[in-house]
């Protein structure tokens, strides 16, 4: 009998101090040219890093919004600078503007079920139609927020 395919799912974080989206980029770009990597590390291991390794990524809510997502790449366990176990969760530079969703503050993390997550911008968009309407009306549409 065949295994079953691990099913994906992604984390919903916080980007503390994120006024936009331009923040966590202008953040990522620092971070990226001096270590190396792209990564956020936290306290918490999460129990389902197998589903979240499947294709998951890591939607950030921005100012109430969750808004852009990147793609999480490996979970390594790390040692904080106080000694402490902590877990650094590996990031895909590019970063993903998705269909907005207000969301209210919670502390740490939470898991979101791939069925659940946010379309990306451009592929709801694209099924939408939007492609084919001329750009200034679909700037416009924007602007009115129909689109």
């Amino acid at each position: 009998m065949a295994k079953s395919a691990t099913p994906m799912l992604h984390l919903v974080k916080l980007a503390v101090g994120a006024r936009d989206v331009a923040d966590i980029r202008d953040w990522q770009a620092q971070r990226l040219a001096r270590e190396g990597r792209l990564s956020h590390v936290t306290r918490n291991r999460p129990a389902r890093a197998a589903e979240l390794l499947a294709g998951g990524s890591i939607y950030w809510v921005v100012a109430g919004s969750l808004c852009v997502r990147q793609r999480l790449l490996a979970i390594e366990p790390v040692t904080g600078e106080d000694g402490s176990a902590m877990t650094r969760l590996d990031l895909e530079a590019t970063l993903v503007a998705v269909v907005p969703r207000a969301m209210k503050p919670f502390q740490g993390w939470r898991y979101l079920p791939a069925e659940a997550a946010p379309a990306d911008v451009a592929k709801a968009r694209r099924a939408a139609g939007e492609a084919r309407l001329p750009e200034a009306m679909a700037r416009s549409l924007r602007e009115l927020g129909l689109l």
